[in-house]
């Protein structure tokens, strides 16, 4: 065990991969600014879908498209490696402290993977849809027995998840990961990092909250995924001043993974 906790540390702390998790970062970035913009259009009456997989084939229509989609699956897939070291090979405090953090970094994990599952299926010429793939799920838990329990725990976990983001945004605890420069630079980080975790905490948390909805009203439609989350945010009073600003705080979020590409504590 500790000849493999010695071999994983090694390989994680070389310099190559450490640039490979970097550039994690900024294809994040890239997945949430068209994510943003696709929000934007909703936001306006245009169509698309505001999700991974309607940013994807957004990337894959453009010049050298696929290329920046294998650097997609590359990138997350080594930012979740890094992750699962940050909760088991206990280089920080925060691991050795409590195993929640533990948890967040798997959860953290596992959503790289995600998208970067997405990403692959587009790379190789395929498609996917999150909010056919959310409603086929919440119809076949609805179907089971015990699964609507299961669904509102879904939903529960991912509403959780949105609100961390936004107390994780308010209370400036990105910070904590980042080696950020003095003066101006600093304050302009900060505040992208803050307008950017409030932003997609509320787009995770409306997510969240339509599996309980849809569990409620046994209606699996209404689990729309991050691209139904949109569309309702849209379909409220003001919705499209309310999406607009969500919109503009996920392309500010991207902006911000760019930021955390080069100050990141890796």
């Amino acid at each position: 065990m500790t000849t493999a906790k010695g071999a994983a540390r090694a390989a994680t702390d070389s310099p190559v991969f450490r640039t490979i998790a970097r550039i994690g970062y900024v294809v994040l970035g890239i997945v949430h600014i068209v994510i943003g913009a696709i929000a934007v259009s909703v936001a306006t009456g245009g169509a698309g879908e505001a999700d991974q997989g309607g940013a994807m084939e957004k990337i894959r229509d453009t010049p050298a498209g696929v290329l920046l989609l294998w650097a997609i699956v590359l990138g997350l897939t080594a930012l979740a490696v890094w992750q699962v070291a940050e909760a088991f090979l206990e280089r920080n405090s925060d691991a050795k402290k409590k195993w929640g953090y533990r948890v967040k970094y798997i959860g953290t994990a596992v959503a790289y993977l995600a998208i970067a599952f997405t990403a692959l299926v587009y790379a190789l010429g395929g498609s996917s849809d999150s909010s056919q793939s959310s409603q086929s799920l919440s119809a076949q838990l609805m179907d089971s027995p015990g699964g609507l329990f299961v669904l509102i725990l879904i939903g529960l976990i991912v509403l959780a998840i949105g609100i961390a983001f936004i107390v994780r945004g308010f209370t400036r605890a990105f910070e904590k990961r980042l080696d950020l420069p003095a003066g101006a630079a600093r304050k302009g980080i900060v505040t992208f990092g803050v307008v950017g975790y409030v932003a997609k905490g509320v787009a995770v948390a409306v997510t969240g909250a339509l599996f309980v909805v849809a569990a409620f009203t046994h209606d699996p439609e209404a689990a729309g995924g991050l691209d139904g989350a949109l569309h309702t945010l849209a379909g409220l009073p003001l919705g499209s001043v309310i999406l607009w600003v969500v919109a503009a705080g996920l392309i500010i979020y991207g902006v911000f993974c760019f930021a955390r590409a080069r100050y990141a504590r890796m």
